[in-house]
């Protein structure tokens, strides 16, 4: 019987497998950039949505991480999607990845041009990582319901810190940058823990429901979704507390998220 992380749906549906089709044709061995994804992760999301919106070419190849993959362990040996090979040299960490992007790619700037703006976006991309990332794991793989009451509150918490910095469509106003990305995947996760986790995006307030319908219908972020069913079936896992994910042990753990 396969295991219920091995046996994830094998390749991205809907937007994002056309996507895939479109970056799918070439040489590992000659392309500048490869992308190593798994369709179903939001932190591949993450230099997806970067990749698409710099309009940066580069050749797509799927890796299931609770399969390792001998050829893929040889260039990032944590086993850990995504990943970058950059003229044959290899990348790795979501933050780290947007971050190389901009540095290797500077046309449509993801970041802003004056220092104290880009320190505020990198300040808020940290507190996702540390405010909203953490309890949503942690509502999602709550099995007891005080545990979820409590992770559900320091949910919307963390969200409200992101929602009160929002100064126009996007966080740091006219220019879509680090601050949106390193939280959006999550925003199209959102419903998940609507349907299972009673949790209600109208309770952030701050125009963060308006903020967060603006930039999940991005072009960008549109050609990286996969059939929500799809989504369903992977987070399913979650919901049981069964997965074996390197984030999901953490949370049972109450570590730091990998």
């Amino acid at each position: 019987m396969a295991s219920i992380d091995t046996s994830i749906y094998p390749h991205a549906t809907g937007n994002a497998l056309k996507t895939v089709q479109e970056h799918s044709a070439g040489d590992v061995d000659k392309a500048e950039l490869v992308f190593y994804s798994g369709w179903f992760c939001p932190f591949v999301q993450r230099a997806w949505i970067a990749l698409e919106e710099k309009g940066i070419p580069y050749l797509y190849q799927e890796e299931n991480p609770y399969k390792k993959d001998v050829k893929f362990l040889e260039k990032f040996p944590k086993g850990l999607v995504p990943g970058v090979l950059y003229k044959g040299n290899p990348i790795a960490e979501s933050l780290v990845i947007l971050e190389f992007l901009e540095d290797a790619y500077p046309q449509v700037p993801l970041l802003p041009t004056d220092p104290y703006s880009r320190a505020q976006v990198r300040y808020t991309v940290d507190s996702v990582t540390k405010s909203v990332l953490p309890p949503f794991y942690r509502l999602l793989q709550a099995q007891e319901e005080d545990k979820r009451d409590e992770a559900r509150q320091d949910l919307y918490k963390g969200l409200q810190k992101f929602a009160e910095g929002i100064t126009g469509p996007f966080w740091a106003g006219e220019q879509f940058t680090h601050a949106d990305i390193a939280l959006l995947p999550f925003i199209v996760r959102l419903p998940i823990l609507e349907t299972h986790r009673s949790f209600k995006r109208t309770e952030v307030g701050h125009g963060f429901e308006a903020y967060a319908e603006r930039v999940v219908n991005i072009p960008s972020v549109q050609r990286t979704l996969s059939d929500a069913e799809r989504y369903e079936e992977v987070y399913d896992r979650y919901l049981r507390n069964e997965t074996q994910s390197e984030v999901a042990k953490s949370t049972r753990a109450g570590r730091i998220l990998p």
